[in-house]
């Protein structure tokens, strides 16, 4: 009782603090802020800014000062989808437009921006337009952690720059025709966007990829980039680019101009403190309240930033490097949880995505998974399962059970797929999408009502980027997340940092479908593995499947490599998600089979066997060496 009032004057502290700080910018405008009256006329036109968001009225005048800064728009300080992309793009357009002469494409690369997946903002060394010179090329460089981010912040620029057609954007990113990026990089790009690897291999074999005279770097979402293993190739850059801060320093003392490094990052721990003090010098903090240094134990002793990973890492990294503070979310969001034994987990959601839509036809919803299997599985399931639940005659054609149109999206897609998924998901009024957490940090899907994920994120931070992408600038919007009865301790995991759910009234819901015509009036209380609805659709779940070999695969596949995901939780977390605790036959019945497959089976049953069996030698082993000593 004690706690729940605690956080009701907690909630109540934070909504005052949130009303107190909307009043102050409540008068602002772009142009009071210092930015051009034509761009904030394409901020309104283009982008639908009425006014500016707390975060970017905070930043915009920081970045515009040209003071050495260090603005992390973090979590606790800057909800999701509150704008931060304008907050550093809106000043560098400023200044690029008020260059006279005019910039030419000629003259290349202003800036590059790096997408790291974060929420803070780091600035230093701002660079005197006026004393820029005819000959440069790159002029602003913004690095980001995946391919669809990499897209949205180049058609956020885009819009931004329809006013100010001298000024070019271009973005490199994997997956893209490397000969092609080479020409527009030859022809001359102002404000290049890029992913890590990428960018690193035209530094390295494009010689005409002129950056001599850059004068911004940005590092979008630092946090997740470094999460993802890429810390090797951002030391390389920043050494191929001459931006250490150091190096900066030394080359500021004899050039008529310095540069200036924008960091954002969504939690603070020893990595992106270590990037922080290689690429920044003496910067200034902005947002940085309650944030607190976590330790990272892949930091080595040298203070490198981490290990090579593939581009497209799709499995989280579920690491303990999160922010004791409190995480800021949007007030409009409704935060769920509902609780689902194992085997009754997937008639679960299908019910629920049935409910939801059948409520309210248009809107959009985003399902997280863990894997890219089983993303695969589900979207296959969902766009192709039949059953008519009203009907009492089984000779009667059977329908979708499910009438919405659904997308995927994972790293392992091939990258035309995945840009025609973005897309589209975006221009549609109504639809799901089933992800990982590729689209969980950055991605700005408009209209998306509800978030639900389906496998747990792990970390907490993770679970805020997920749910950001609803409720966002203001919009209403929904989360639900999934957990089985062994991991409802997780929710006090959440609730360290200031999350808290209500539970989700699911047997409401189910009880609300009519069976053949029929409403199932449950009198008595029944465990929801046994109520009629979930039972009847769980059967026709497994027949389907069973009947249809292609999609009886993909579930096999979808069930071994979501136990390994299971597996990956680190830390306290994996005390809450313990492999050990499932009961692999009820996870089979998750993914609708009727027998557990055997290769999983027979690998965790090895793995027991070989410790008991390396146990009994260990025992054998001392048992010896005291009978040994005692003969001594």
């Amino acid at each position: 009782m004690k706690k729940a009032q605690k956080t009701n004057k907690e909630k109540e502290s934070n909504t005052k603090t949130r009303t107190k700080e909307s009043e102050i910018f409540a008068s602002c405008s772009f142009s009071s802020l210092g930015l051009h009256s034509t761009l904030s006329e394409q901020l309104q036109e283009r982008l639908g800014f009425e006014a500016p968001t707390l975060v970017q009225a905070q930043a915009i005048p920081v970045i515009l000062s040209g003071r050495h800064v260090y603005p992390f728009l973090s979590l606790v300080n800057a909800e999701t989808g509150s704008g931060k992309t304008i907050a550093y793009l809106a000043p560098i357009i400023h200044y690029l437009q008020g260059y006279n002469p005019r910039i030419e494409r000629s003259h290349g690369t202003f800036g590059m921006f790096y997408a790291f997946n974060g929420m803070r903002i780091c600035a230093y060394r701002f660079c005197n337009m006026n004393k820029l010179k005819i000959d440069m090329f790159m002029i602003a460089l913004v690095l980001v952690p995946t391919r669809e981010l990499c897209l949205q912040v180049y058609e956020i620029l885009q819009k931004l720059l329809h006013r100010f057609h001298w000024i070019v954007p271009g973005y490199v990113m994997g997956g893209e025709n490397r000969n092609k990026e080479k020409a527009r990089l030859r022809k001359g790009i102002s404000i290049l966007i890029a992913t890590p690897g990428r960018l690193l291999d035209h530094l390295k074999n494009t010689s005409s990829f002129v950056h001599t005279n850059l004068r911004w770097i940005i590092f979008d979402e630092a946090d997740r980039i470094l999460e993802l293993g890429f810390g090797k190739d951002i030391e390389e850059i920043l050494d191929l680019l001459g931006s250490r801060a150091n190096e900066s320093v030394e080359k500021g003392k004899s050039s008529e101009f310095q540069r200036q490094n924008l960091l954002l990052s969504a939690t603070l721990n020893e990595k992106v403190n270590h990037l922080s003090k290689i690429s920044l010098e003496n910067p200034v903090t902005i947002g940085l309240d309650n944030m607190k240094m976590q330790p990272d134990s892949s930091v080595n002793q040298t203070g490198s930033l981490g290990s090579d990973v593939d581009e497209d890492l799709d499995y989280s990294i579920k690491s303990v490097n999160s922010s004791s503070g409190d995480y800021r979310l949007p007030a409009q969001l409704v935060q769920r949880f509902v609780k689902v034994p194992c085997g009754s987990r997937l008639a679960v959601l299908l019910s629920i995505l049935k409910h939801l839509f059948e409520r309210e036809a248009s809107q959009k919803v985003v399902v997280f998974f863990s894997t890219c299997d089983a993303v695969d599985f589900h979207y296959m399931l969902l766009s192709e399962f039949q059953w008519s639940p009203y009907s009492q005659f089984e000779e009667e054609l059977k329908q979708m059970f499910l009438k919405f149109k659904t997308f995927r999206l994972h790293g392992n897609m091939k990258q035309e797929d995945r840009r025609t998924t973005f897309g589209a998901f975006k221009t549609e009024k109504s639809a799901l999408l089933v992800s990982t957490d590729v689209a969980a940090r950055g991605l700005d899907f408009p209209k998306v009502r509800c978030i639900i994920q389906y496998d747990s994120p792990g970390e907490a931070s993770e679970y805020v980027h997920r749910v950001g992408r609803t409720a966002r600038l203001g919009e209403r919007g929904e989360s639900l997340l999934f957990l089985q009865p062994i991991e409802v301790d997780y929710l006090q995991d959440l609730e360290k940092h200031g999350v808290s759910l209500t539970e989700y009234p699911l047997l409401k819901i189910i009880d609300s479908f009519p069976l053949h015509s029929q409403m199932h009036r449950v009198k008595k209380f029944v465990p929801l593995e046994s109520h009629p609805w979930v039972v009847s659709l769980q059967r026709e779940l497994e027949s389907y499947i069973s009947a249809e070999p292609k999609i009886k695969k993909q579930a096999k596949d979808a069930f071994c490599s979501w136990v390994r995901a299971y597996t990956a939780h680190r830390g306290d977390l994996k005390q809450i998600f313990m492999v050990k605790k499932l009961h692999l036959g009820h996870v089979a019945k998750s993914f609708a089979l009727r027998e557990q497959p055997s290769l999983v089976g027979k690998t965790f049953q090895n793995q027991s066997k070989k410790r008991k069996r390396d146990l009994k030698q260990k025992q054998k082993g001392l048992f010896k060496k005291r009978k040994v000593a005692s003969k001594t």
